[in-house]
């Protein structure tokens, strides 16, 4: 067998172009015969290239081919079908080994999860927790020391360092939670619910597209992670003098018991409330805001089809039962409409009587000209026509006057501008529309007074401090709290102060234009929400130095101000906003701790700590996303967005997917996707009395 090279030399000098691929391919024959010298001896050398070397020989002009090269692959002695089952079979016997590996693991595993012996130890628990002193406004127990402060080192570390608490277990709490270093702080978490709701897939839990144990995660296993404390209780007030919460809960007794809670740093993430409108007959209709409110929704939807499948139900009857109804076009209300839409379409006219699917209606009032009125206008008219291509009536232009049991009653408005009343039967309402403060959040606003002007939400500075309370003392985020801008009141008091520090009347102030970039600047750094507003500085003191005098003078400066101040929207109340501002407070929590020793070394202890250590908070809009029915939609920002079919759908699935608070959770997630595939969604009624922790749908 000739090597390649060798076989590259002779193949040149025979003319062929043989390629070292094509001689590798092919088994090389002999190129030469045996020679013999004059002497009809064969000539025999010491391995030199010389006369008698092989390689003199196959450099040797008198080669002779005994064949020629050929590039076909050798004939195969057993046939292509017996090869193919030999590697199937080889296959499927490493992958049964593999799953047989699979599974005597996860038992071996299984098995390990069971204790066989007690786990009782000797504790020490302070008396404290056990006794607590009585204080406060009102004499209630105070609550210094926990049951669990003792059980671990690191919990005894724990007791003497400053004290957050938290009320609400929400996306903003959850996520401070996360991302605060266990070592800095005391941690206490007060919600009435011991889970973390996963809020945007809440509309899919309603029928049976997800279980309802795909969305909770236990609070205790969360904040597990940083050594934290968590109370089943309710908020009911703050003494901010004393730093005491109040809180109240139900004992095993029945009775209410109230106790107080220490704080060093309050922050409040209780969440809000459904926005009723003034709307009379409420009571009537369903609210898609915790977790019992889906399952309230399902078994509603459920028993309104079973009666619709009684002999003695009547047409009309049977009608009004079918007629669902959705009060609101944001995103909550139109992804519980696209879900019920697609229970009735794909699984319960496989399961019920057709005449069901022919009455069946659903029907979405908004009071806006388009639903999804915050998203770019072109994907909300995509999902207006997606709404009309599936029977979904889309009634825009409308406003809810009263709810009664068996209709609901609105005015619209026609082609003529004109308010027509008309009346909907209906056997199904959802009331989602907007939100407003729960009755803690005005108890708050009330004590705060003037400082509180709002009437949905808690008003913060710009560092989530609630306005009226401690400088440094009380955070407010998610839902129950609007960032409060106020961009001309700031700058002008700022200027104000300056001009009087440097011994001039304010009201004569001449700003240049490099005064007015440092001004700029100062508006940057305090309020970064305006930074997209002031993009063009020359543009800006151009058009309101209205003299042309090349300054511009107090009056001119703050109605420039007040103009940044009306383009100012307040942030959405979305998860998105929530979760972003629980990780600014734990960024923040988390410098303050480390630079709390330099700070009291200089003996700085008191004034704006956070504008010292920590930048203002800035919220940067992700993009909203919203599922319309085998659909989905996208709305990037600044006029970007995109729209698709299952695509998107599969798109949204994986962002919130990645976005679920827990393995747990997503792989809960992704076996009921697969369930509802291969069984269909779930079409029983749920229990009222399970646990949401522990229910299994």
């Amino acid at each position: 067998m000739l090597s390649t090279r060798a076989a590259r030399q002779a193949g040149r000098y025979r003319g062929t172009n043989l390629t070292t691929r094509q001689l590798s391919r092919t088994q090389i024959q002999p190129l030469f015969t045996k020679s013999t010298s004059r002497s009809g001896r064969t000539p025999r050398g010491n391995g030199a290239v010389g006369t008698g070397s092989p390689w003199r020989r196959i450099l040797s002009p008198r080669l002779v081919l005994a064949r020629q090269l050929s590039g076909k692959p050798l004939p195969q002695r057993t046939s292509r079908f017996l090869n193919f089952g030999y590697r199937a079979a080889a296959v499927f016997g490493t992958s049964m080994l593999v799953l047989g590996a699979g599974v005597v693991g996860f038992f071996l595993y299984d098995a390990s999860t069971y204790r066989q012996h007690s786990s009782q130890v000797d504790l020490d628990v302070s008396a404290l927790a056990l006794s607590p002193r009585r204080g406060g406004p009102k004499n209630l127990p105070i609550l210094e020391s926990f049951l669990d402060d003792d059980d671990s080192e690191e919990m005894r570390r724990q007791k003497e360092k400053p004290r957050i608490v938290v009320l609400g277990g929400g996306w903003g709490g959850v996520a401070l939670m996360k991302e605060l270093q266990p070592e800095n702080y005391h941690v206490t978490i007060i919600s009435p619910t011991n889970y973390f709701l996963f809020t945007p897939m809440l509309p899919s839990a309603t029928v049976g597209t997800l279980g309802l144990r795909a969305l909770v995660e236990p609070i205790r296993r969360i904040i597990h992670g940083v050594g934290g404390h968590f109370l089943r209780a309710r908020a009911e007030d703050v003494d901010f003098s004393s730093r005491l919460i109040e809180v109240s809960q139900i004992d095993c007794h029945g009775q209410e018991q109230r106790f107080y809670v220490p704080y060093d740093k309050l922050v409040i993430a209780v969440g809000s409330v459904t926005n009723p409108h003034g709307v009379k007959g409420l009571q009537h209709c369903h609210f898609l805001k915790d977790i019992n409110d889906a399952r309230e929704i399902r078994n509603s939807i459920i028993a309104n089809l079973e009666l619709a499948c009684l002999p003695t139900t009547t047409d009309d009857d049977r009608k009004r039962l079918l007629s669902f109804v959705v009060c609101g076009g944001g995103p909550t209300g139109v992804e519980f409409a696209a879900e019920l839409f697609d229970l009735l379409n794909e699984d319960l006219t496989e399961l019920f009587p057709r005449l069901l699917r022919n009455e069946i209606s659903v029907h979405l009032i908004q009071s806006r000209d388009h639903i999804l009125n915050t998203y770019d206008e072109s994907l909300s008219e995509y999902a207006e026509n997606r709404f009309a291509r599936d029977q979904v009536e889309v009634l825009t232009n409308s406003r809810v006057s009263e709810v009664r049991e068996d209709s609901i009653v609105f005015t619209q408005k026609d082609g003529n501008g004109n308010i027509v009343s008309k009346e909907l039967p209906m056997g199904f309402c959802l009331w989602s529309t907007g939100v407003s403060q729960n009755e803690f959040c005005k108890r708050i606003a009330k004590k705060l007074g003037s400082a509180q002007n709002n009437r949905h939400a808690l008003e913060t500075d710009t560092h989530l401090r609630v306005n009226g309370t401690p400088l440094g003392d009380v955070y407010a985020i998610g839902d129950c709290a609007t960032v409060q801008n106020n961009v001309a009141d700031h700058i002008v008091t700022f200027l104000r102060s300056l001009a009087w520090k440097h011994g001039s009347d304010p009201e004569n102030l001449q700003l240049r234009f490099e005064d007015w970039r440092r001004v700029a600047e100062q508006v940057k750094k305090r309020f970064p929400q305006a930074v997209g507003h002031l993009k063009r500085l020359d543009k800006l003191f151009a058009e309101y130095d209205r003299d042309q005098s090349g300054t511009l003078d107090f009056g001119e400066l703050r109605e420039l101000l007040k103009q940044i101040d009306n383009k100012l929207t307040s942030l959405p109340a979305t998860a998105q906003r929530a979760h972003q501002q629980g990780q600014y407070l734990a960024n923040k929590f988390n410098k303050l701790a480390r630079a709390t020793p330099g700070l009291q070394a200089n003996d700085i202890v008191d004034g704006d700590l956070d504008a010292a250590v920590y930048r203002a908070f800035e919220y940067k809009h992700l993009g909203s996303l919203a599922y319309i029915g085998n659909s989905a939609v996208f709305d990037l920002g600044q006029g970007r967005g995109v729209a698709g079919g299952l695509w998107a759908v599969y798109a949204w699935r994986s962002i919130y997917f990645a976005q679920s608070v827990s393995f747990r959770t997503r792989m809960l997630m992704a076996m009921d996707w697969a369930k509802r595939g291969l069984f269909g969604r779930a079409s029983k009624s749920i229990s009222a009395g399970c646990d949401p922790d522990l229910e299994q749908v």
